[in-house]
């Protein structure tokens, strides 16, 4: 039998998270943190006071999965691009943090840094102290809302799509529905059509309304 690992705060951490991958924040409590670690509960409290520390813990490594946007990159657009695309892809595999994020009272460093990074982006590229704000706010609440979203849909391959909205489409009176059955013949059911593109679009748009304000 191998020896078994010796118990760190990171360790713990990341227990965590993949506790509550599998069965959302409300499953991420110190008993079933212990039980997936092999330990009884309260060796946790070794290495973290509390449920509340997990939870600064996780959402501190969510953060530090997120790719920086490039300080020295002088296009703020590709720059905020490129981390909003990175955001989406690591809350996509950790949509319980989402309610979690912005609540945290005590955020850690890589919490801290990644705020402060795309602060910084903004403000080298003229922005004003409220602009910034607002495209943070703008651009954090886009992506929130997406992977959100995304994560409820009830397809996420193009096969299901196609299943999910031939069906619909079956079942639907073109005549009492005229433009959601416009949208699913001519648009969803178009070989091509890909939902997730939807993101990057979004973003553009974004994006473009922000640089009309930036000076």
């Amino acid at each position: 039998m191998p020896p078994r690992r010796s118990l760190t705060r990171e360790r713990v951490v990341q227990a965590a998270i993949q506790v509550a991958d599998r069965g959302g924040v409300e499953a991420m409590t110190m008993r079933r943190v212990a039980q997936h670690l092999g330990v009884e509960a309260m060796s946790l409290y070794h290495h973290v006071p509390n449920k509340d520390a997990i939870l600064d813990g996780a959402v501190d490594a969510v953060f530090a999965a997120i790719e920086l946007p490039d300080a020295g990159n002088d296009d703020w657009r590709e720059a905020i691009r490129a981390r909003a695309v990175s955001a989406r892809t690591v809350l996509s595999r950790h949509s319980w943090a989402l309610g979690l994020m912005d609540s945290r009272r005590n955020p850690g460093k890589a919490t801290l840094r990644h705020h402060d990074a795309v602060l910084g982006v903004l403000r080298r590229a003229g922005f004003s102290l409220p602009m910034a704000v607002h495209a943070v706010s703008l651009i954090d609440s886009y992506i929130g809302g997406f992977v959100l979203q995304e994560s409820n849909l009830p397809a996420s391959t193009r096969k299901d799509v196609e299943q999910v909205a031939g069906d619909l489409l079956e079942h639907l009176p073109p005549d009492e529905f005229p433009y959601l059955t416009e949208v699913i013949a001519d648009h969803a059911l178009r070989p091509g059509y890909d939902h997730t593109s939807e993101f990057a679009y979004g973003l553009d748009l974004i994006l473009d309304g922000l640089e009309a304000r930036r000076k």
